[in-house]
């Protein structure tokens, strides 16, 4: 029989609840990224290998520069930060106004859809 692990309790998260840090309160209430929006599957690069320590930059400023010194994409950042999408947005954003990192969104991402192909693809499954 496998020994347990002992769980470890912190003051910070509540069993029932999850974390008791909310959301809106890492991100100061914003809900959006600053200079504009961008798509969840843009990749995140980061432009410096490390950040300067300063009043306005979180513990979670320089965990997104960190992880994204590879490209990545947003969803996978968020993923692997374990922090919910709408907060590494907002994240993002603050880095990308200071030049901190760039984002490249897919062409797809971009421009519009093509009527036509869409009207091919929905014939075709209607000829199936």
């Amino acid at each position: 029989m496998p020994s347990e692990q002992p769980r470890v309790n912190h003051d910070w998260l509540d069993s029932d609840a999850g974390p008791v840090v909310r959301p809106y309160a890492m991100t100061g209430g914003r809900v959006a990224p600053s200079g504009g929006d961008f798509d969840l599957v843009a990749f995140v690069v980061a432009t410096v290998p490390d950040l300067p320590i300063g009043p306005q930059l979180q513990p979670e400023h320089h965990a997104i520069v960190a992880a994204a010194w590879e490209p990545i994409s947003v969803v996978e950042l968020a993923s692997q930060l374990d922090l919910s999408i709408g907060v590494v947005r907002v994240f993002l954003g603050d880095l990308r106004s200071a030049g901190l990192i760039s984002l490249y969104e897919p062409p797809a991402a971009t421009q519009p859809h093509d009527v036509d192909v869409l009207k091919a693809v929905v014939n075709g499954l209607r000829a199936l």
